[in-house]
């Protein structure tokens, strides 16, 4: 089974874990995946979750894939800020000190899904009586 078939394979709802591992492994095969399906990060080598364009193509699809992101990455401010510009509750799975960032907070605040109280309720507690953020947090803007 070569790259194309195998793609072919699981785009017609074939399980990943039933292909070779050496797909899983394969940079370029996996990049095409979490394009589809950034939650696919989660299936790809461990090599893999620390490359970070793979990790961007994973997060600008899904924000939450970001859980799956070696830590390295969840403490590299553009992927980190790509994530929770996708979902804001992805702040959840970012390093601790973009959880005590208001900028970052408010960023995820206003995400395109997942805004608001959803990524309002992982900023640090030094952040969680700050005024501006609760009202921004309640309306998302």
């Amino acid at each position: 089974m070569d790259k194309k078939e195998a793609l072919k394979f699981w785009k017609d709802g074939g399980d990943i874990e039933k292909l070779p591992k050496q797909f899983l492994k394969d940079k370029s095969f996996m990049i095409e995946i979490v394009k589809v399906n950034g939650l696919m990060l989660s299936k790809a080598d461990k090599s893999l979750r620390k490359d970070k364009s793979v990790v961007l193509a994973a997060v600008k699809e899904s924000g939450s894939s970001l859980e799956y992101a070696d830590n390295s990455l969840k403490k590299d401010k553009s992927i980190v800020l790509e994530a929770i510009k996708n979902y804001g509750g992805a702040l959840e799975y970012a390093d601790a000190s973009f959880k005590k960032d208001r900028s970052m907070v408010i960023a995820a605040i206003k995400s395109r899904t997942g805004g608001g109280g959803v990524a309002f309720k992982h900023a640090d507690k030094s952040l969680q009586g700050d005024l501006e953020l609760i009202k921004l947090s309640d309306t998302g803007y």
